[in-house]
This record gives structure tokens, C-alpha cells and sequence, in this order.
């Protein structure tokens, strides 16, 4: 993936490494730059979604992918979690300008687990965020725990992540953790890669 001027600025503002991009630099990630380069509802579209699904959105920043999201669900339920208190309050607020306010809201560091029930979920998304989180492979293993039997881990990687993960990395730590490769679907700036939790 090429290198640009707004790689190097998020660069400035944070350094690669296993930490979250700070919600004072929210402006980086929910941009009109960003979104020519990566339209969220061609990306969530890759989500698979019916409409029923409760879909669980680790690290969504300031919600460049959650309204996306929330729109497909018709009876389904959105669930984000972030280490940032500051984010979360960023994608409630543009949440609700958009007429959605049944959104669950949990703060908590992946890398130590994510505290929520077993099975709760029939996705679960992480776009730029697994090689933040301080432990991804406990990340990994905890949302094996809370997708249901038969969900979808869906993980994005690529612009404007000053560290992307490949997606042979992607794949690595998935199965490590118990999920069943899918597929990775790639362009210029972007992978998706797609993961089944075993039945």
C-alpha cells in the first residue's frame, strides 16, 4: 500500500506501535479524504449483514464505520467498544445525528479481554484497530469467545494505519485463536479479511 502525505501525518500524531490513536487526532479518521478513498458503505457491505444481526464494532474511533452499520440493521443492535471514553462520546453524538441512539456503548482495553457475555454476537468488526490493541492475540481469543458459533470476525487493514497488519498476519492470529478463514478481499488501499467461528 502506498505511502502518503496524510501516512505521514498520522504518523506525527502517532508513532507506530501497540497504542490507540488519540481521540485529539479523531479528525484524522473520520475526514472527507478518508472517505473517498474507503466509502464505509461499500466496506460494510463485506459485513454480510441481513438486518438481525448484533454486530459488536471493536475500536470504531469516532464512528467512520458505526452509522454504516447501524444503518443495515433493521432489528439487529450495534455494540461499540473502545479503550477511549472520548471516542465512544464522538460516535454516540454522530450516532444519534443520524437517528440512531439503541447502540450499546462498552469502554474497556481488548488486549485484556473483552467483558461481555459468550455467543452475544453474530459479528464482530476491528477496521485499523488489531494492531493497536496491546494484546492482539488475547483480543483474538476473547472475540472467539463472544461471537456466537457460525458469526463473522471481519478485520480491516490498510490506509491511513501508519502499521498495517498483512493479511497473511491476519490470518495467522485468527486461526490461532480458533476462527476458520473465509476469504481477503483486497484493493489498492484496503484488505478485508473474513473469518468464520467453527459451529
Amino acid at each position: 500500500m502506498p505511502t502518503t502525505w496524510l501516512d505521514k501525518l498520522a504518523q506525527q500524531t502517532r508513532r507506530a506501535g501497540t497504542f490507540a490513536h488519540p481521540h485529539r487526532a479523531a479528525v484524522l479518521l473520520d475526514n472527507p479524504v478518508r472517505r473517498a478513498v474507503s466509502n464505509p458503505r461499500a466496506t460494510v457491505h463485506h459485513l454480510a449483514l441481513t438486518g438481525a444481526e448484533r454486530v459488536l464494532e471493536v475500536g470504531p474511533g469516532p464512528g467512520f464505520y458505526s452509522v454504516a452499520i447501524a444503518q443495515r440493521l433493521t432489528t439487529g443492535r450495534l455494540h461499540l467498544f473502545d479503550l477511549q471514553p472520548q471516542m465512544l462520546e464522538r460516535a454516540q453524538r454522530k450516532l444519534a445525528r443520524n437517528g440512531f441512539r439503541d447502540v450499546g456503548f462498552h469502554t474497556g482495553d481488548a488486549g485484556r479481554g473483552i467483558a461481555l457475555p459468550d455467543d452475544s454476537f453474530d459479528v464482530a468488526f476491528l477496521a485499523m484497530v488489531i494492531g493497536e490493541v496491546s494484546d492482539p492475540r488475547r483480543c483474538l481469543r476473547s472475540l472467539a469467545r463472544v461471537v456466537r458459533p457460525g458469526g463473522l470476525l471481519v478485520l480491516l487493514e490498510g490506509f491511513p494505519d501508519p502499521d498495517p497488519l498483512p493479511a497473511a498476519a491476519l490470518r495467522e492470529m485468527a486461526e490461532e485463536a480458533g476462527f476458520w478463514y473465509c476469504d481477503t478481499i483486497s484493493d489498492t488501499w484496503h484488505d478485508v479479511v473474513r473469518f468464520r467461528r467453527p459451529q
